[in-house]
């Protein structure tokens, strides 16, 4: 991914106001971001932990999502599995993230969810530079490229469902 900067990140949003996008926390440390290894860049909130933001880039240009995290719950589930690299985690790392739907859509509150590796760090497991907490089933036998290639195909499809105003 190429490097971003702050009004590069905050101009990108799409599901939410140019004030809300203007008051969002960013990573702590952005100009210290290992972009190299980075498909999409995500975070979440330190002062607000269910707020979390995506921002990746998508035909020629960068979009950002402003995702809410569902409050964790006590599951009977030992392990779950991210929608989008398809690495299996402790239940309790991959939460539910909802996004609101563009124009009218989103105003009427019509969101959008899926599981996603709780951190937002689905292309560090790609890559193998970080494992999940817990020991788990092995990974699909693929190359990075080839992961890289599902994963963003995955992504792109959630921010297609999100771009979607079916009002």
């Amino acid at each position: 991914m190429e490097p971003l900067d702050e009004p590069t990140i905050r101009a990108s949003f799409v599901n939410c106001s140019k004030g809300e996008a203007r008051r969002l926390s960013l990573p702590a440390k952005l100009a210290d971001v290992d972009w190299a290894d980075l498909d999409f860049l995500g975070w979440r909130d330190p002062k607000a932990p269910a707020n979390a933001y995506l921002v990746l880039p998508r035909d020629g240009k960068v979009v950002g999502l402003a995702m809410r995290a569902a409050a964790p719950h006590a599951s009977q589930l030992k392990s779950s599995l991210c929608a989008l690299c398809q690495t299996t985690h402790a239940a309790a790392d991959v939460s539910l993230f909802a996004a609101r739907r563009i124009g009218a859509a989103g105003k009427l509150g019509n969101t959008v969810g899926t599981y996603i590796c709780a951190d937002l760090a689905c292309s560090l497991y790609i890559r193998g530079k970080r494992k999940p907490s817990a020991t788990m089933s092995a990974r699909v036998t693929s190359t990075v490229d080839e992961e890289v290639v599902r994963t963003m195909a995955s992504l792109n499809k959630f921010v297609d469902e999100v771009l979607t105003d079916n009002a």
